[in-house]
């Protein structure tokens, strides 16, 4: 096959993604069809998986001798894409989770109000369509669902999605809008949107008394999904090691640290709670600190010559979208869309759901201490997730927007961390600790999301695990454990990320092919592949 002939093919794949799923064309800004929303019928799902035994087996026919270094990375990242799809067949989230039928619904409506790439005429026309179509992917949801197969704690993760969305689609969505035309055809179609998502609620109410499944994947799809979709050289055993042996370091190191602030100490964790008290006084205050130390993070990469720019990228700091709220309860980022001009990103403050006690207000405000805001400025901001996706958004390699490995965009993120604390960013010992106490909290990740998805470690385990050996308020690690049960193999992705880059970057430095600047400009440039492949893309780069 000619070099030609596979990036048609190339293309060919990305098409079929943005037809089976509109929502994704919008996220990355691509032309698709952004009134509609995903079909999740039965029917459609049986489809794709027979599209993706068709497209593996393209791809794997493909003789390599004929193409580019790049082409290679391409062709192999794609297949472990597909592969990680085939691996969760078997399990059937479509059957189990009802957030597979929530999220393309507010995913798809946000992402067009959130980056309003087109007219306002337009956009209110698509916005419009897409709540109307809300109905049939929650009644998709409603055919598709089995209690023999649900998990409570999953359904009821999502049950809380659900009910933010209704007064999201009725009432805050119209505002988006500043034409009256708009604004009313919105609220009406809102209506609609909300009355799908109160009966979808009412329906997930009885499945949840139902439920009876589990969230556990098992080792070997676990394994499976690191070793095929990663492209990890282990798997769930070596991960969970790595992940204790990681705690303990950082333990250890956390407790020196902790000594320095307080001699007569013996354990970080009351130091750090203590600490915790210096918090903003209100969630207005956070927002405020939060963009305060977002500049001052770019400076220092300015200052510092840590990382280039390009010209356009602008990060903007404000509350969690009203709809994320109840089940999002940490710092998150939106980037911009791939493939539409413009580098304006999102960095999300966390913000209290409607109806919070003040009870856990106060526990969110602590999470977000003085001495833990710099930290995550680093990792959401600059130079972690804002940085490195309007970076490489420059790549003009279009699939590597499509193929999208957490382990290098959080392995990126935690090690934007660790690089900053390198260069001297954390300036004083309590903020030094915060750094050290996000760290370890991914190696806690590490640990409980094995022992969740092996079955050796029950979800309140997990909770108190959090709690008590990381030092998460307790409402924070409900919400965080409850994610993990949602999404396995994705929480490990931070640390063992991290040490993934860190190893590149030491064979990088060895071999003398580059600076630090140079490392860190190349290898965010590959975009958000396995890290396996960014690897052997940097050095394919000469």
């Amino acid at each position: 096959m000619t070099d030609r002939n596979f990036d048609n093919l190339l293309e060919e794949w990305i098409a079929h993604e943005f037809l089976a799923s509109p929502t994704l064309a919008t996220q990355l800004g691509a032309d698709g069809e952004h009134g509609e929303l995903d079909d999740l019928s039965a029917a459609a799902i049986a489809a794709r998986i027979t599209a993706n035994r068709t497209w593996h087996e393209r791809l794997e026919s493909v003789d390599e001798k004929g193409l580019s270094p790049a082409q290679r990375v391409d062709r192999a990242a794609v297949m472990a894409k597909i592969r990680g799809q085939q691996i969760l067949e078997s399990w059937e989230a479509w059957r189990r989770d009802p957030t597979v039928y929530l999220d393309p619904c507010f995913d798809g409506i946000l992402t067009l109000v959130i980056h309003r790439i087109f007219p306002d005429d337009e956009l209110a026309a698509y916005t419009e369509s897409r709540l109307r179509a809300v109905r049939g992917v929650l009644e998709a949801g409603k055919t598709n669902l089995t209690p023999e197969l649900a998990s409570p704690i999953i359904v009821e993760r999502a049950a809380a999605q659900c009910d933010a969305a209704i007064g999201y689609f009725s009432e805050t969505l119209p505002g988006e809008f500043s034409d009256t035309r708009h604004q009313e055809s919105i609220a009406e179609a809102g209506r609609d949107a909300a009355e799908s998502c109160r009966d979808f609620g009412a329906f997930l109410n009885e499945l949840r008394s139902l439920a009876r499944g589990s969230y556990a994947i098992g080792e070997e799809r676990y394994s499976a999904l690191l070793q095929e979709r990663e492209l990890l050289s282990y798997g769930t055993e070596e991960l969970r090691k790595r992940g204790r042996a990681a705690f303990v370091e950082l333990d250890d190191e956390m407790n020196e640290v902790a000594r320095t602030i307080d001699p007569t100490t013996t354990n970080w964790r009351p130091v750090f709670e203590g600490s915790s008290a210096n918090h903003p006084s209100d969630f207005e205050e956070l927002r405020t600190r939060y963009a305060d130390e977002t500049e001052k993070t770019r400076t220092f990469l300015v200052e510092h010559e840590l990382v280039s720019f390009p010209d356009d990228e602008r990060c903007v700091v404000e509350p969690t979208p009203a709809v994320l709220r109840p089940i999002l309860a940490v710092a998150s980022y939106f980037s911009p869309p791939a493939f539409r001009p413009g580098r304006l990103g999102h960095f999300n403050v966390p913000w209290p759901p409607d109806g919070s006690s003040q009870q856990d207000r106060d526990r969110r405000l602590a999470a977000n201490s003085s001495q833990s805001i710099p930290t995550i400025t680093a990792h959401e901001a600059y130079p972690g997730h804002h940085w490195h996706l309007t970076w490489m958004k420059a790549t003009p390699r279009r699939i590597r927007h499509l193929v999208h490995s957490s382990y290098f965009s959080e392995g990126w993120a935690l090690y934007a961390e660790k690089m900053m604390r390198e260069q001297g960013y954390f300036s004083d010992q309590t903020s030094l600790l915060g750094h050290l106490n996000a760290r370890i909290w991914r190696a806690g990740r590490i640990v409980v999301d094995t022992g969740l998805h092996i079955g050796d470690l029950s979800f309140d385990e997990a909770v108190k695990y959090m709690h008590e050996q990381v030092g998460l308020p307790e409402p924070v690690a409900r919400a965080e454990v409850g994610r993990y049960c949602q999404w396995p193999t994705q929480a490990p992705s931070y640390l063992t990320g991290s040490l993934e880059i860190e190893r590149i970057r030491e064979q990088y430095f060895t071999d003398q092919r580059g600076d630090l600047r140079a490392f860190n400009d190349s290898i965010a440039g590959t975009g958000t592949l396995p890290l396996a492949l960014a690897e052997r893309a940097l050095i394919e780069s000469g």
